[in-house]
């Protein structure tokens, strides 16, 4: 959260709701600290809106910037360096999937607006450009071991 934001304890909320709730006058979000669970943030459902308006108008506009002539695709490659320097230790057929799959990702998590894939998108890929960037890393990660260490278990029954 930013700077702009103001931050309470969550028992405020509770003892003090409507001097608390007010301070959503004052700054767009409120950011709750709990002691025993994760923090959360408070905003007005119009906030909420208008956060996801623009999302969902960036995510159509960088789609159809991607779909449009073959040089659009280009400027997409050429932009992303900026947006997430990691990808630079990205290979390339890996750099230019990554630039495919972004962009799929977030026109199919806005259909739906729930933005939690891109951001485990934007996750995977980044640890991706982590090993790449580790040169003993990614030589201990993809040598070949010449074991075969069987099938491996339904994750599905360890639960």
């Amino acid at each position: 959260m930013s700077a702009d934001n103001a931050a309470v304890n969550f028992s405020e909320l509770v003892n003090k709701n409507k001097q608390t709730l007010a301070r959503l006058q004052e700054s767009p979000r409120l950011l709750l600290h709990r002691r025993d669970g994760e923090d959360l943030v408070l905003t007005t459902a119009a906030r909420a809106e208008q956060d996801q308006t623009v999302v969902s108008a960036a995510t159509r506009m960088l789609a159809a910037m991607a779909r449009r002539e073959p040089g659009s695709t280009e400027l997409l490659l050429d932009i992303l360096p900026d947006a997430f320097p990691w990808v630079r230790f990205l290979p390339e057929p890996d750099f230019h999937a990554f630039a495919v799959e972004l962009v799929d990702t977030m026109r199919a998590a806005d259909s739906l607006g729930n933005s939690a894939s891109v951001a485990q998108l934007l996750i995977s890929w980044k640890h991706t450009a982590e090993v790449h960037s580790d040169p003993e890393l990614l030589a201990a990660l993809t040598r070949d071991r010449g074991e075969d260490y069987g099938p491996a278990p339904d994750p599905r029954d360890a639960v």
